[in-house]
């Protein structure tokens, strides 16, 4: 099955078209929502008409008020709505994680790193540690075996066992 390249020229030209297409994607989908902003501010909000008296001033202070408090109450349930969702779905995420069974781990570098230097990689500089394996052995004292002097020359008793007294003082040892 012989598959067919591409050159590198035409990735290049078909990867800038895609590119283009993108900022082009891009550049309406702005205009759309700034063209909805707009509809929607023209619908919802009526042009501002300022009053010339104080009382008519306060009636809008009022109104605006009132308007404004609905709209801090509506955000606020979909602040609350929205962040519960959140949540949900992080716990449905981490259920997915437990069913398959699968962690990964990350893959771990080499450190070269003497055993002072990891103990004080943990607790912290403040900490002055040594690790002086030495100065935590045991003392341990020789016991000097004495030899028993009277051991004797082993050549000499090697002769006297030799030949046939030799034989006979063995025999006569085990008797």
């Amino acid at each position: 099955m012989t598959e067919k390249r591409m050159s590198m020229s035409r990735k290049h030209n078909l990867k800038s078209m895609m590119l283009q297409v993108a900022k082009d994607l891009l550049e309406a989908e702005g205009v759309q929502k700034v063209e909805e902003r707009e509809r929607y501010m023209e619908e919802n909000v009526p042009p501002l008409v300022l009053p010339h008296s104080k009382d008519e001033l306060q009636e809008l202070c009022r109104e605006l008020h009132t308007k404004i408090d609905i709209i801090d109450e509506e955000r606020y349930i979909l602040e609350h709505t929205a962040n519960r969702v959140i949540d949900e779905v992080k716990d449905l995420n981490i259920k997915i994680v437990d069913l398959k069974g699968k962690f990964k781990k990350p893959p771990l570098k080499k450190v070269r790193m003497s055993a002072d230097a990891m103990l004080q990689a943990l607790l912290g500089s403040k900490h002055k540690v040594n690790l002086d394996l030495r100065a935590n052995l045991k003392q341990v004292k020789k016991e000097v075996k004495e030899e028993p002097a009277d051991v004797g020359d082993w050549r000499k008793n090697l002769e006297d066992k030799a030949g046939m007294g030799g034989r006979k003082k063995m025999f006569e040892g085990a008797n």
